[in-house]
């Protein structure tokens, strides 16, 4: 397997991951390949990468970037992060969260958020922290990873192109 840098010849073949992991999930409105082509269409699409095995894009994970109370702190959202469903419970996701991170922490970014299943994220080093907090989201899949020295607090607000498809 290999983890790269999204290239222009890869979008349709994340659209098709997108659409195809996200078809079934029960907390999904199945916009998320929507999202990450608003995102990359507004150049905030700070970070994509994709899994590539044999040749073939199986997976994806995309950052950009959130505010805190109106604020840009340097923080990021991971997400969506998908993987083929034939290719899943294969550690790929994993592989990618951990590559994802490793990227951005190199590039100085302060910190990241997601909104997610903890049991997956808190191997990574995720945790929920009461001070963040989301509309509509529920405190418990609402997880921070603080990468600076700095724990802001406030309300966590997605890049606009989360809204797409509502």
């Amino acid at each position: 397997m290999i983890i790269r840098p999204e290239t222009l010849g890869d979008h349709d073949s994340i659209r098709n991951i997108l659409i195809a992991a996200f078809a079934n999930h029960p907390y999904s409105h199945q916009t998320e390949h929507l999202i990450v082509e608003a995102l990359r269409a507004d150049d905030a699409l700070t970070v994509s990468l994709v899994a590539e095995v044999d040749g073939t894009v199986v997976g994806q994970i995309a950052f950009s970037p959130v505010s805190i109370d109106g604020k840009d702190c340097g923080w990021l959202a991971l997400g969506p992060v998908a993987v083929l469903p034939s290719y899943q419970r294969q550690g790929i996701g994993q592989a990618l969260v951990n590559e994802g991170l490793k990227t951005i922490r190199s590039i100085g970014v302060q910190g990241c958020v997601l909104v997610g299943d903890p049991a997956f994220y808190r191997r990574f080093g995720f945790y929920h922290n009461p001070a963040l907090r989301m509309e509509g989201i529920p405190p418990e899949v609402l997880m921070c990873l603080p990468m600076g020295d700095q724990m802001p607090g406030g309300i966590v607000t997605h890049h606009p192109a989360f809204s797409v498809g509502e």
